[in-house]
């Protein structure tokens, strides 16, 4: 059977089903479990006849609803915490690797913009960082120790209060997605200026390589929480912009669940970072071997844990998943 054939033969029935999982009050028990069977086993003969087709990822969709539907007061078992960084996020990753790579994408020229605006105009990082800030980091490099920064509090309140304000950023840049993609996508702007900024005003001290071990030692895994947070708001955003065949409520609702899910799997990262940065950045003189060594390490984690395990997750399966 030809796809368009399979699709116009069905449409409407999963237009049906689609209203059994926005609204599964007004079905019976029965007819929700109908729904969902009918919809798993088009899935499944979707997945062997086009395995390249969009359809795919509806009749997915459209099958977690349902499944979340069915399973709305089941009980949780504890293992759940596992299974929540180790199978749940990252199949929500797959599915939202294209805003993932938007909100890279956005970050990488974002910081590339404030990188340009540093070297044309050296005093552009006090209109991003503020005087003080600026003012404060000249005195240190003059005073030998351009990274006291990180060395200004103790270990233990300054890994509160990072860790705290991490996380609040990366929740500020989930929940913009609100007002549309555009609202997250500002905060991924202001974020990537600043470090664009930041590091560029270093390097015109000719303190590049000592600025990068710093800012990057936490930074690896600080800035690709924001990254990640990012697209947890672009998620929520594109379901609001781009309902598909969903109503739009509905389809924001999808997003929004999807992207909460995401965001939540970036707190033990903002965790890490500010423990990196409390105890660790401020100990400049760790061989740059070693400080090396950690970068590395961060990024190739979150590599695997983004980008790498979604896909094996994926790939690796064929049941539904939860949306």
């Amino acid at each position: 059977m030809k796809e368009v054939t399979f699709i116009r033969q069905n449409i409407e029935k999963w237009r049906g089903y689609e209203n059994i999982a926005e609204a599964p009050a007004i079905s019976t028990p029965d007819e929700v479990a109908d729904a969902y069977i009918d919809v798993t086993s088009d899935l499944a003969f979707a997945q062997t006849h086009y395995p390249h087709s969009r359809i795919n990822r509806y009749l997915n969709n459209l099958a977690s609803a349902i499944h979340n539907n069915i399973y709305r007061n089941k009980r949780e078992r504890w293992t759940r915490i596992f299974t929540f960084w180790t199978q749940e996020v990252p199949q929500t990753m797959w599915d939202a690797r294209r805003e993932l790579r938007l909100s890279f994408a956005i970050f990488l020229f974002s910081a590339l913009v404030g990188m340009v605006s540093q070297l044309i105009d050296p005093e552009f990082s006090r209109l991003i960082l503020g005087n003080a800030y600026v003012e404060m980091t000249i005195d240190n490099i003059e005073n030998g120790e351009p990274m006291a920064v990180y060395d200004g509090s103790p270990e233990g309140t300054m890994f509160v209060g990072i860790t705290m304000n991490n996380i609040y950023v990366s929740f500020i840049t989930f929940v913009m997605g609100i007002f549309t993609s555009f609202g997250t996508g500002f905060i991924l702007f202001q974020n990537g200026v600043m470090i664009g900024a930041f590091q560029t005003f270093f390097a015109q001290y000719g303190l590049l390589w000592d600025s990068a071990l710093a800012i990057w030692l936490h930074g690896t895994i600080e800035i690709s929480a924001i990254i990640v947070a990012g697209a947890a708001g672009l998620a929520m955003g594109n379901g609001w912009l781009f309902p598909g065949t969903y109503t739009r409520l509905y389809s924001f609702r999808r997003g929004a669940k999807r992207g909460l899910k995401i965001v939540m799997g970036t707190v033990p990262l903002f965790v890490v970072a500010g423990f990196i940065e409390s105890f660790f950045t401020r100990h400049t003189g760790w061989p740059d071997a070693l400080r090396l060594s950690i970068i590395l390490l961060s990024l190739a984690f979150i590599i695997y844990y983004y980008i790498v395990l979604p896909y094996l997750r994926h790939h690796g399966t064929t049941t539904v998943t939860e949306d």
